[in-house]
């Protein structure tokens, strides 16, 4: 069997509608088994994850996330993706792993916004500035031309070095922001929330990105209690990252507060009425990278 290498020419053939495509045709087969491993240095982490679709093939990507990165100009996470054969387990691919994290992080969260977002929805903002807040730019467009975003950084300069060149607004005031907002995307290494329920309004769907570790979190316990909550998989986020493992522990919520996930019917993981909050919480698991590189190896063929 000869191994493919797919590096980042191949997003040329990419479509963000045929990832969603992709998403809902292998959320229809069996769970898999996921195993994520973390290993921590301080704030830096390596993030091994791992999985096998009965249907699809096995995936093993490896992450480092170094925060401090950014301050030397250099990407914050790197790592490579590797693909198997469904039936043999042999070694078929080695994805490139920046696109696979671009698409897979993105196509995750416009999965939710698809099914949960008012159909009206134009302002958006995205809360952090760095590519993942790149990504999702690029992702919402695909399904709402006409919206219009802000940025909103720890630092009005790194948000401003992001809206300046894609002609977007940035802006110092978050609370004001979030009440503006038809949308609102957090995509941060925060530790403790930013984001507080007495900004939301009804109507509202939030995107939660950032949080990926236990001790992770962008969102106060106010503010996830007040909407409808979904997440992407409960086996990847209920009892692994703060997001959720904070206001379960505080009572805020039970995990009777999470109506669905992708792999739940989809007419549970969705919009009721226009005046209602939705949150949805991107954990991002392997089954996520296996579908998003296995997506990108066949329209790259």
């Amino acid at each position: 069997m000869s191994l493919r290498i797919i590096g980042p020419e191949a997003e040329a053939k990419l479509t963000w509608g045929g990832l969603l495509q992709a998403f809902e045709a292998g959320h229809r087969l069996a769970q898999p088994d996921i195993k994520d491993l973390f290993v921590y240095r301080g704030g830096d982490t390596v993030l091994d994850r791992a999985t096998w679709i009965d249907g699809i093939g096995a995936l093993v990507k490896v992450a480092t996330i170094v925060p401090g990165n950014a301050q030397r100009g250099l990407p914050t996470i790197n790592g490579i993706v590797t693909l198997y054969d469904d039936v043999t387990g042999e070694l078929t691919a080695l994805v490139d792993f920046h696109l696979v994290t671009k698409y897979k992080t993105a196509g995750d969260s416009l999965l939710s916004a698809s099914r949960l977002a008012r159909k009206d929805s134009r302002k958006f903002l995205l809360v952090g500035a760095g590519n993942v807040a790149r990504s999702m730019v690029e992702a919402y467009r695909s399904i709402f031309p006409d919206a219009e975003f802000t940025i909103w950084s720890r630092s009005l300069a790194s948000a401003e070095a992001m809206a300046g060149p894609l002609g977007l607004k940035a802006t110092a005031d978050l609370e004001a922001a979030v009440a503006e907002a038809d949308v609102i995307c957090t995509c941060t290494m925060a530790t403790a929330p930013l984001i507080k329920g007495e900004w939301l309004r009804p109507g509202q769907h939030l995107d939660l990105i950032g949080a990926y570790r236990p001790d992770m979190r962008e969102l106060d316990d106010a503010a996830i209690a007040r909407g409808r909550l979904f997440v992407d998989a409960r086996a990847t986020t209920v009892h692994h990252i703060g997001e959720i493992m904070a206001p379960l522990k505080s009572g805020a919520i039970t995990e009777g507060h999470i109506l669905a996930d992708f792999y739940d019917d989809p007419a549970l993981f969705t919009r009721r009425s226009d005046d209602e909050i939705t949150i949805a919480k991107n954990g991002g698991g392997a089954h996520l990278d296996l579908m998003t590189a296995d997506y990108i190896v066949k329209a790259s063929a």
